[in-house]
């Protein structure tokens, strides 16, 4: 898998991804309504919808799987260390978040309401097991594995986050999916293992799932009333911005910290140095045509998309 390769698996992707969502739009319209796919079918499509071409992709690859993808051995102390990565990074990410919210709605919110009516277990497994493991094993493991063939891993990182963030065709998780992207690319680098990036992501979003099902019950109806959009004015915002970003400064900073002892534990510290040092040695050209359309189709679904909702 090189970066060519894996701009056509990225426009490959988004073609397949907006075709399923034309056809469920078509059916739901011609049946009137009566058609309608839950959530749970919703969630299992949008994964399959990335997974399938990159399985596709991975069948014609001369390199094994695992060593394409690299589901290399870390030490227990790396991954417990991940864990706590992927707290300190939250902070971050609910900034982020907040910052998005002033323009266009939350995502994850809007969903709130029928993530709440399904069992918690299976949500949990969806949403905090399946989902970022699909995820990593396309983005992280199949992307940005065949752009840091090709190119710098400093250029490997900006662009495969970029991809990560466009392929959930929503300003709102594209902004803060990026800026994950980024940091679990760096944890893929500073452990030689796509388990790390995995192992994080999972974190962060059994967390979510878990604080929403938890307020859920201490303040019943609070999702699925719609309070919580009412709560969410931007003034609210905007005064709740700035300590988020005091604390994420902190937090962010101590993440930085953290990694570079999971890097030195991992004996990769001088690696994780080379990806800012050598970030000007002209290698491969990462942007193809591939790649442009593929951007081009991603972020005019998502200008659409807010369009509709207006």
């Amino acid at each position: 898998m090189n970066s060519k390769k894996a701009n056509w698996l990225f426009l490959s992707t988004v073609l397949i991804t907006l075709t399923v969502i034309v056809l469920i739009n078509v059916f739901y319209l011609l049946t009137a309504g009566k058609l309608e796919i839950g959530i749970i079918l919703n969630l299992v499509i949008s994964q399959l919808t990335i997974v399938i071409p990159a399985l596709f992709f991975a069948l014609f690859s001369k390199s094994g799987l695992n060593e394409m993808l690299g589901y290399h051995k870390i030490k227990i102390s790396s991954a417990l260390m991940a864990v706590l990565f992927s707290y300190l990074l939250m902070p971050l990410v609910t900034a982020v978040n907040a910052i998005s919210m002033l323009f266009v709605d939350n995502t994850v919110n809007a969903m709130s309401g029928d993530i709440l009516q399904i069992s918690f277990p299976v949500m949990l497994f969806l949403i905090g097991i399946f989902g970022p493991f699909c995820e990593e094993f396309v983005c992280r493991g199949m992307i940005f594995g065949g752009y840091k063939k090709s190119g710098s891993v400093f250029k490997a990182i900006v662009l495969s986050s970029l991809v990560f963030g466009l392929l959930h065709l929503n300003f709102n998780q594209a902004t803060y999916a990026i800026v994950l992207g980024v940091c679990f690319s760096l944890l893929v680098e500073a452990t030689g293992s796509l388990w790390a990036s995995t192992i994080a992501h999972m974190v962060i979003n059994t967390t979510e799932v878990c604080m929403m099902f938890l307020v859920e019950r201490l303040l019943p109806g609070i999702y699925t009333t719609g309070q919580t959009e009412d709560m969410l004015t931007t003034q609210t915002l905007l005064a709740a911005i700035g300590p988020y970003l005091l604390v994420a400064t902190i937090t962010t900073a101590l993440a930085g910290c953290v990694l570079v002892w999971i890097a030195k534990n991992e004996n990769r510290e001088e690696h994780l140095k080379d990806i800012w040092t050598k970030r000007k040695e002209k290698k491969e050209r990462l942007i193809t045509v591939p790649l442009i359309i593929a951007m081009v189709l991603s972020i005019a679904f998502m200008i659409f998309d807010v369009i509709l909702m207006v």
